[in-house]
């Protein structure tokens, strides 16, 4: 029996009730670099899981949050639509998030205008970094996030309120709307949503910088192959500009969300997330890849043609089944590794 200490048992337990992905793509990612990265976490190919340490950081943020909201009501400061009353934004197209506050009134040298409200928390490092370069050059992402946030809530100016989590420094920032770079970004996100295709990587390069720790660097420069079976990883679904996802095996039916973190026995791999020769399947629904130098049928499952998750488990043997698989999967069993 595997035993564990009180620090493991605390972190398993953040990690046993870690939320699933959003479904929309959020406008805190809109600055992110790499458009391949937007489009494989957009579309659940690529499923970051962290460690229980860091989802206690994740936890330290938010409580933080509420501590900094208290300090700049303190002030006098009218900061309203925080926690579950956040203000939400939505741009279509699956492009959306929630802005932490809005300042109503009482921002110092702040002529009595409105303000979008952003807080984060920073590593001294990270927190130093941002005093000598202010947000746009240290944290283009946050900066990018402010804009959009800007954009959504028709709201002109934002403030960017950070603190160090080592030494308890804040950092108050008064940031501009910038339509041009908010409605880029904006912009960004939809056509990233929407394509079918995966988008080329930010470097081909597996020892570039912003690629070395990205949660998707196993997928782009080792294996090209997806974990993750669900509606979104299926070559049947479609991200339409209405905040939807259809399935042409449903006949382009509407997906409800909770449906598509689990999909059907017909899912079919979308071809850019596996490494195999696509070719045409006996029918619509079926598609067959060549693996190991033989074709293998993916989609609804029946004596010769394999699920998404068996082909995941182990391709070769799906491959080459020998007498012994192919009786049990004739009986309705499945691979399974």
């Amino acid at each position: 029996m595997t035993q564990y200490t009180i620090e493991e048992l605390i972190d398993k337990a953040h990690e046993d009730r870690q939320e699933p992905p959003r479904p929309h793509l959020g406008a805190s990612m809109l600055g992110h670099p790499c458009d391949r990265w937007l489009w494989l976490s957009f579309r659940w190919a690529v499923i970051e899981k962290f460690p229980g340490r860091i989802l206690r950081l994740f936890r330290r943020g938010q409580l933080e949050e509420q501590t900094l909201i208290n300090d700049l009501r303190a002030i006098g400061i009218d900061i309203q639509r925080t926690g579950k009353a956040q203000s939400k934004v939505d741009f279509g197209c699956h492009v959306s998030g929630s802005v932490d506050g809005i300042a109503e009134c009482g921002v110092p040298f702040g002529d009595g205008k409105r303000y979008v409200v952003e807080f984060k928390t920073h590593s001294k490092k990270s927190f130093d970094h941002l005093e000598d370069n202010g947000v746009e050059k240290s944290k283009p992402m946050h900066y990018a996030q402010m804009q959009a946030y800007m954009l959504g809530t028709k709201i002109d100016r934002a403030l960017y309120v950070a603190i160090c989590k080592d030494d308890d420094r804040i950092w108050v920032e008064h940031v501009s709307f910038n339509a041009q770079i908010a409605n880029s970004l904006v912009e960004r996100g939809k056509r990233i949503a929407l394509l079918d295709r995966m988008p080329e990587p930010l470097s081909a390069d597996p020892s570039w910088y912003q690629c070395k720790y990205c949660p998707a660097h196993e997928f782009c420069h080792k294996t090209n192959t997806t974990k993750e079976v669900n509606c979104r990883t299926c070559a049947h679904s479609t991200a339409t500009s209405d905040n939807e996802f259809t399935c042409a095996r449903h006949g382009d039916a509407s997906v409800p969300v909770e449906y598509q973190r689990t999909g059907c026995e017909g899912h079919v791999l979308h071809p850019d997330l596996v490494p195999w020769q696509i070719k045409e399947g006996p029918d619509a629904m079926t598609a067959v890849y060549v693996i190991d130098g033989k074709d293998v049928a993916n989609g609804e499952p029946n004596e010769t043609t394999f699920t998404s998750k068996e082909i995941l488990a182990n391709p070769s043997m799906c491959a080459n089944p020998d007498d012994f698989i192919k009786e049990i999967r004739k009986d309705g069993g499945r691979i399974v590794k």
